[in-house]
């Protein structure tokens, strides 16, 4: 019913940049928080960037001042644009979704995109 598509991974050189973006579709019937988490093998899968539908954001420390989420109401869509990346953020990014459907418009859950491989090179 719903899917989240990530694109814009990569390869990319230390102190270079990236943008990532996870377009929602499907029977949506209004999106609250939209997030980009990272993992690496063996760790835990992280949060990295949140905004909320009215636009507030927040970062992990790791990635502020470096990183920038943004959405797009209209499009169902969100985005993460990543500056002076460093070997330290190689990572699959996933997108997440906090969404209700239009056949239970009160239930929100949680959606994710399958992934975006991003690779930083020293």
């Amino acid at each position: 019913q719903v899917q989240l598509v990530e694109s814009g991974g990569g390869l990319v050189q230390a102190g270079g940049s990236l943008g990532l973006s996870c377009a929602a579709s499907g029977s949506i019937f209004n999106i609250n928080a939209m997030n980009w988490y990272r993992q690496v093998p063996g760790k835990q899968r992280e949060l990295v960037a949140t905004i909320t539908s009215g636009g507030s954001t927040n970062y992990a420390d790791s990635v502020k001042g470096r990183f920038t989420i943004s959405r797009d109401n209209a499009k169902n869509t969100v985005y993460l644009r990543m500056n002076s990346l460093k070997p330290e953020d190689t990572a699959v990014y996933y997108c997440n979704a906090f969404l209700a459907v239009l056949t239970t418009k009160n239930i929100y859950s949680s959606y994710w995109g399958r992934g975006t491989q991003v690779t930083v090179s020293s």
